[in-house]
């Protein structure tokens, strides 16, 4: 199984970054990359990171949205996604998982466990063979 080890973050609450990024970084000891919205996200995202970590409810542009815009991107398509969100309607996360999520996880979080989940949904993907060449572990 290939570590984990490059984080593209996006969430347009400034307190949700610092949290986040400290956290992956100094406890998963993950190099984390962070933009407030979809908009600056796709003018300044360069190289594809191995995992995208999405808020999914933001101003301008959704995560979801902005999920799609970066999969359409040359290198960007099997770049697996786990959604961030407070909005705790079991329907919606299902939405997100059939559409190819890897896990939903719900806001507020607990900053010493996010590494954990994180880490296992990146191990249960690549168990059940998702990888660089399997779209969001969907085979799409």
């Amino acid at each position: 199984m290939e570590a984990l080890k490059r984080i593209l973050h996006v969430d347009d609450d400034s307190d949700i970054r610092i949290i986040t990024k400290m956290t992956l970084e100094l406890v998963g000891h993950y190099d984390v990359v962070q933009f407030a919205s979809g908009e600056e996200t796709l003018r300044a995202a360069e190289t594809p990171p191995q995992l995208l970590l999405l808020d999914v409810m933001m101003p301008g542009m959704s995560g979801e949205n902005l999920w799609h815009k970066l999969n359409a991107l040359p290198g960007w398509e099997d770049v697996p996604v786990i959604f961030m969100t407070a909005k705790t309607e079991q329907a919606f996360a299902r939405h997100l998982i059939e559409a190819g999520a890897l896990e939903v996880i719900l806001k507020p979080f607990e900053p010493i466990d996010l590494c954990r989940q994180i880490e296992a949904v990146w191990a249960r993907h690549h168990d059940a063979g998702g990888g660089p060449t399997e779209r969001n572990g969907t085979g799409a």
